[in-house]
């Protein structure tokens, strides 16, 4: 069933558009690789997903009883938020903010779906620690962590690996595979490396000059992913 359904979008900012005509639709279960040239649209299209910005044209429909809100989302880390003075702990539980409301307290099944995913993401030796005092890697478990607090069906990632070196990345697009494969989780994942989008995607959407949407294998043998690569683009 679809949960995301983009129909004929027409995307932009201050009225100036970027990218027309897109259309797509990502399933249950699917884990779909954003790829494309600076300034293609790729950061535009996640917020007009996220419902932070409206399309200059089209439409966005969700499926399955999804809500926006319920879209976990794990966005690139600003050096403000590598700062954050709170335990590893209170920033996993901040996942449930948005269905708080205005309860000012967290449920007891809410705090032990937070301990769950901080087991999932091998994290229980930290939650005692300060955020701001964990390394790269550590911080983006917690923060996938926090992030499946807002979800069971839908994660966003927004360059997941960003700054991290090979062995921490390896181990994230592990734990990435996992929650799709184990878990059911669709993925919906920005991301500049060509390399993990053919060896881990499902589905790849390439925007820019040239537009594509279908299977890892059509892709590859589609030569955009050869000539993304050859241009030396990482955006």
């Amino acid at each position: 069933m679809a949960l995301i359904t983009c129909q004929n979008l027409c995307l932009g900012y201050d009225g100036q558009e970027i990218l027309h005509g897109l259309s797509f639709k990502v399933n249950s279960g699917d884990y779909l690789c954003i790829v494309g040239e600076n300034g293609s649209g790729k950061s535009t299209l996640m917020r007009t997903i996220l419902g932070l910005q409206k399309p200059l044209a089209g439409q966005i429909l969700t499926g399955d009883g999804l809500r926006i809100s319920e879209i976990g989302y794990l966005p690139q880390q600003t050096p403000v938020q590598k700062d954050f003075p709170a335990s590893v702990r209170e920033v996993v539980l901040s996942g449930f903010e948005g269905s708080c409301r205005w309860r000012p307290f967290y449920t007891k099944a809410e705090k032990q779906r937070a301990e769950d995913n901080i087991r999932s993401m091998g994290i229980e030796h930290l939650t005692a620690r300060c955020y701001r005092e964990l390394s790269g890697g550590q911080q983006q478990r917690v923060l996938l962590a926090r992030a499946l607090c807002a979800t069971s069906k839908l994660l966003f990632l927004d360059e997941p690996v960003s700054g991290l070196d090979p062995k921490v990345t390896a181990e994230m697009y592990d734990l990435i595979e996992k929650l799709n494969r184990e878990q059911g989780i669709t993925i919906i994942m920005i991301s500049h490396d060509i390399d993990a989008a053919l060896r881990y995607a499902s589905l790849v959407l390439h925007i820019g000059d040239r537009v594509f949407f279908g299977n890892r294998e059509a892709y590859r043998s589609s030569g955009i992913a050869n000539l993304f690569v050859k241009g030396g683009v990482t955006g």
